[in-house]
């Protein structure tokens, strides 16, 4: 290939990973989350605010406003149902549906199998290292079997999200969770389930009422 043909592709390379994930000057904060306002503002028929869309400040307010809902519906669920339906890492897949949402890490295949593999690799590693009813490491501090734990839960994590071609960073998240003691039950593991399955199906109707080719399951072809 010469230097032509090479720059050509690079340069094709590079345009459509600028519209692949709208990191351009149209959008000077990155992600999608402009094109999910300006689709809610239509939809609403609020088209008068629909020049706004792009606004630092305005994108900042559907961000916060947003982010509230989302978590709120989960902490409401869980103070309803007496259960663990809210857990840290619901906040980075959340932020991940709202900003990138057409990138692969935030479709639905990806989220939920990926926190799926996150919670069984902490479980088994609080098994293997024999922690599965030790408390927390929050109240008793980190000892050398929950380090192995940790570790072990991580590693397996990302490998298995690697080998199924699910990657979804939160899920690193909720396998140190389980695996540092705060969810260590597998009782807990439906539990958290239904909560990455409610924010998906949340993600999955805000998107779309945007007008977002968010997908319904796996990610869409490139």
């Amino acid at each position: 290939m010469n230097e032509i043909d090479r720059n050509r592709d690079s340069g094709i390379s590079d345009r459509r990973a600028v519209t692949r994930y709208r990191i351009d000057r149209l959008h000077p904060i990155g992600g999608e989350m402009s094109d999910i306002v300006i689709g809610l503002f239509r939809r609403l028929q609020l088209s008068e605010l629909t020049k706004y869309h792009n606004s630092t400040v305005v994108l900042a307010i559907f961000s916060l406003i947003n982010g509230f809902l989302s978590i709120a519906l989960m902490s409401i669920v869980a103070l309803l149902t007496r259960s663990p339906f809210v857990f840290p890492s619901l906040g980075p897949t959340a932020f991940l549906f709202f900003y990138t949402p057409t990138a692969p890490p935030a479709s639905p295949r990806n989220t939920i199998v990926g926190h799926l593999i996150g919670a069984l690799a902490g479980w088994a590693s609080l098994a293997i290292f024999g922690l599965s009813a030790a408390p927390p490491a929050l109240a008793t501090g980190v000892v050398w079997p929950r380090v192995g734990a940790a570790a072990l839960s991580l590693s397996l994590t990302g490998g298995l999200m690697v080998l199924c071609k699910v990657p979804h960073p939160p899920a690193g998240a909720t396998t140190l969770i389980v695996s540092l003691g705060l969810m260590p039950h597998f009782w807990q593991i439906p539990i958290l389930m239904a909560a990455v399955i409610l924010l998906t199906l949340q993600a999955i109707v805000i998107n779309r009422l945007a007008g977002i080719d968010f997908p319904l399951w796996k990610p869409k072809p490139e």
